[in-house]
């Protein structure tokens, strides 16, 4: 039997997962047709007909949950993300790696529709020191030093972000940088936004140690940051 049905946006948002939907219908039955009115990245509103899938029904009831979960999912991220990255403007927005099993490559997608931009993809493409691998190296320097010295042993080029916690660690960072040739490209500050009881935000030392750093390595603000404190 053939018949059409039809995508409705249930909730104001960013659209996204229309490419995605149509892998998935074109997986299950690649006679079906998939017609879109808007695309990846459009502002829709509520009750707004966002486009129309045609053919064989069983191959449309198969796939349509399926699709659906998709692109809920992708359009919710894409919609906070847009929100967020506005906010910020004209910082970026960066996700993390810590997302659903077996999702990350959509979860990232949704990011980017949404206007934000992707950080590592994997453990593989870019050194994040971490604050645990701070504390079993002895330090920052020292972190940094095997890191340096790993690289070039092996001859890669990659680009690396550091952890700091505090501005004694960030000062250390900038003077091992100033005395050491270091594949340092980035500099995390890590819960240098503090929440107050009022609800208010503390920015102080994130503005001292964006101050210092002084535009010699990217910087980027870790923790604490959501909607709310963006706005």
């Amino acid at each position: 039997m053939e018949v059409e049905a039809y995508f409705l946006a249930k909730e104001d948002g960013v659209l996204a997962g229309t490419a995605l939907a149509e892998m998935i219908f074109h997986e299950v039955d690649p006679s079906l047709k998939v017609e879109w009115s808007h695309k990846d990245g459009d502002h829709v509103h509520k009750g707004l007909q966002l486009g129309k899938v045609s053919g064989h029904a069983y191959g449309i009831v198969v796939a349509e949950r399926v699709v659906l979960n998709f692109m809920q999912r992708m359009s919710g991220i894409a919609t906070l993300t847009k929100a967020m990255a506005q906010a910020a403007s004209p910082a970026v927005i960066l996700e993390t790696r810590k997302t659903a099993p077996g999702l990350r490559l959509v979860d990232k997608w949704a990011v980017l529709i949404g206007g934000g931009k992707n950080h590592r993809l994997g453990l593989f493409d870019m050194v994040m020191i971490k604050d645990n691998h701070v504390s079993i190296a002895g330090g920052v320097t020292n972190a940094l030093k095997s890191v340096d010295s790993y690289l070039q042993q092996n001859n890669l080029q990659m680009e690396v972000e550091v952890e700091t916690r505090t501005m004694d660690e960030v000062k250390e960072v900038l003077g091992y940088a100033s005395e050491n040739k270091t594949h340092l490209t980035r500099i995390m500050l890590d819960n240098m936004v503090v929440p107050q009881p009022d609800g208010d935000v503390d920015v102080a030392m994130l503005e001292e140690a964006v101050k210092i750093i002084s535009g010699r390595f990217e910087t980027e603000a870790s923790g604490n940051v959501t909607l709310d404190k963006l706005e």
